[in-house]
């Protein structure tokens, strides 16, 4: 009796697995594959990837009611805040147009069918390749190392492009991003609205993008050092919004963390994350430097598998992540929507099966989807904020974008 019953859970389990793999699989089948481009002509102005080839993009045109309609997305990953870091990323896609792969499946946000994107389907959609490590911020240059810190004109450039190719148009417009990219969706979301036309509608999406200004485990101050190092390398200070920068005194480099820059926004923005943001917690509150007994290794990797006292501290960084939230305005202004889960995850908006599937995380009776576009189209000021970890059910069970260590 007793190993039939074990047979039977671990017939349950790989079940529940293969149908979680299935499902993946099916969600990743309806991405459309889009080519890249390279802006050849940006290399001559300076706007180039860490090892100096042009940046790139991919682009999905729009079609129907959604012609004149833009969505500009920001690939995520990481940054680098030193030379060392900075030559080992130039030889991955992260710092090189020269070792992109050519083709890149959309899906989520990104997706082109109507049942699951139903409200940005038929809208122009460009995904901006990640190259420079600072989060589209960097003007500078290393010449004894050959390496390029031009984010912010990389970000110059493939606006004016798509400028050029319709965008100039544009009745509505969308600046997002995911991670890295949400960040840089955030830091130049202003810029971006004063790029376009005055009769556009510009409104910006930060997906996983809200890092917050922590002390770690130990007490230490981990991410501020990193965002200092990544600001001083990248020469990124004079390209943080100036809004920010001039209320900082000597500490302007602080704007890299958004509840800095968010409070005098003007562009309306819409915020996708939780407060247990597996990257954040892996990253800012534990990171390795601060867990020299290696305590939290399991934890990191699955809160299944925290003790009670980490999950009090865990507790802990989700009420700093929710004051700051409340002191960048974002939990009462009208111009700002939340949707924030109780998922232990890392970018939600990319990807079909958290976006808008049977399987999305809910929040509200709501999904993210339906959330951004009603709050986009002013159906819904939706600020929807997720009750404490475990309690949501329709939380993935697997972190599907954990994201690089610092």
């Amino acid at each position: 009796m007793q190993r039939s019953r074990m047979i039977r859970a671990r017939l349950s389990q790989w079940l529940s697995l293969l149908a979680c793999v299935l499902t993946v699989i099916s969600l990743k089948a309806e991405g459309a594959s889009v080519g890249i481009t390279y802006l050849q002509d940006a290399v001559a102005k300076g706007a180039v990837c860490l090892d100096g080839s042009p940046p790139a993009y991919h682009f999905d045109n729009g079609s129907g009611a959604g012609v004149d309609n833009w969505i500009v997305h920001i690939e995520g990953g990481g940054w680098c805040r030193d030379v060392e870091t900075c030559l080992s990323r130039k030889k991955t896609d992260l710092g090189s147009s020269n070792l992109m792969i050519k083709q890149f499946g959309f899906s989520g946000f990104l997706g082109s069918k109507q049942k699951t994107n139903p409200d940005f389907y038929d809208w122009n959609r460009i995904k901006v390749r990640y190259c420079d490590g600072s989060s589209l911020t960097g003007d500078a240059v290393d010449p004894a190392n050959n390496l390029f810190f031009r984010g912010h004109l990389i970000f110059e450039a493939i606006v004016a492009d798509l400028l050029g190719k319709g965008m100039n148009k544009a009745k509505n417009a969308i600046l997002s991003g995911c991670s890295a990219g949400g960040l840089a969706a955030i830091l130049n979301c202003d810029r971006f609205r004063d790029l376009l036309p005055p009769t556009t509608k510009v409104k910006c999406l930060s997906d996983a993008g809200f890092f917050i200004h922590a002390k770690d485990v130990a007490g230490g101050q981990n991410i501020e050092d990193f965002y200092s190092q990544v600001a001083t390398l990248h020469g990124s200070v004079k390209n943080l919004p100036a809004s920010c920068t001039s209320r900082m005194g000597t500490r302007p480099e602080l704007c890299f963390f958004p509840q800095y820059v968010v409070q005098t926004m003007k562009t309306p923005i819409f915020f996708v994350n939780s407060p247990y943001d597996s990257w954040q917690i892996k990253n800012i509150l534990a990171p390795s430097s601060a867990d020299k007994s290696k305590a939290w290794k399991n934890c990191k990797l699955d809160l299944t598998k925290c003790t009670p006292e980490q999950l009090k501290v865990i507790e802990d960084f989700r009420r700093t992540f929710l004051d700051a939230l409340n002191k960048a305005g974002v939990l009462n202004s009208p111009t700002k929507g939340l949707f924030l889960d109780s998922c232990y995850a890392h970018c939600q908006i990319g990807k079909q099966i958290t976006w808008s599937s049977d399987t999305s995380p809910v929040v509200g009776n709501t999904k993210i989807a339906k959330a951004f576009g009603d709050w986009y189209y002013d159906r819904n000021p939706l600020r929807l904020v997720d009750c404490p970890y475990p309690c949501n059910p329709t939380c993935p069970k697997v972190d599907f974008e954990p994201g690089p260590d610092v």
